[in-house]
């Protein structure tokens, strides 16, 4: 297998990666751009309601023996179901869960039985991460300025919706949540659509990454098939006005 971006470690079910002074963007907590040696995954456990959630990152990568800080995020699934994917300068690591799943229908074939969550309805809207999500970081080699750096994120996501919604007809869960970091000192890469090096190695990466992880979670497929089969779940039934701008 390729070498891969990150040095990875898993202690007391929070897992490492690093890479010295990486840019990173994060979705997490406390997210956006900061530049740090690593980036974290951490387990919760079960009835976890933590609610200070830099504090509990903060003490249980300590705990972990970690001394780095770094961005992080959390969930549900154990990390001994954590994969990795790597290809040409771009790596990912991804875990899975799909208790609390999202989807998105066409309008004409929203289930309306569904609840729509209203604003303040936080059984719907609450962050669920120590139920399921998923979530993936991704670090490449190359040197991306902020523009590249958000644009690799969104080709992420973009490849998460893809592969979920072939695999399992969800677009996603309600916590999902992407990490992605660049070396500064690689080499200086403008541009990370999917027709890049960069891109498409993301893609793939996210793919091959995401399939794995969901196999290792669910080795049976015994995942929910449906929104109302989950614990817990959000199916988008709102239909927004359209008109024409200006």
């Amino acid at each position: 297998m390729d070498e891969g971006v990150f040095e990875t470690t898993i202690t007391d079910g929070v897992l490492q990666v690093r890479r010295p002074q990486t840019d990173w963007l994060s979705t997490g907590v406390d997210g956006g751009r900061e530049r740090a040696d690593a980036a974290y995954n951490l387990t919760v456990p079960a009835g976890w309601d933590e609610t200070n959630l830099r504090a509990y990152i903060d003490r249980r990568v300590t705990t972990a023996g970690f001394e780095i800080d770094g961005p992080a995020l959390l969930t549900g699934v154990a990390q001994r179901h954590a994969r990795r994917a790597v290809l040409d300068p771009v790596e990912a690591i991804v875990t899975a869960g799909l208790s609390n799943p999202a989807t998105l229908p066409p309008r004409d074939a929203a289930d309306t039985s569904t609840p729509t969550p209203e604003a303040g309805d936080t059984e719907h809207t609450a962050d669920h991460s120590h139920h399921g999500t998923i979530n993936i970081i991704v670090g490449t080699t190359r040197a991306l300025p902020p523009a590249a750096l958000a644009s690799l994120l969104a080709g992420v996501v973009e490849a998460k919706t893809a592969t979920l919604s072939r695999q399992t007809g969800f677009t996603g869960t309600t916590s999902d949540a992407v990490i992605v970091g660049s070396d500064p000192d690689g080499e200086q890469t403008r541009f990370v659509g999917s027709a890049t090096t960069v891109g498409h190695a993301a893609r793939a990466c996210v793919r091959e990454g995401l399939t794995a992880a969901l196999d290792a979670r669910y080795p049976d497929g015994e995942h929910p098939k449906s929104v109302g089969d989950a614990d817990h779940g959000v199916e988008t039934t709102a239909t927004a006005t359209v008109s024409t701008p200006g």
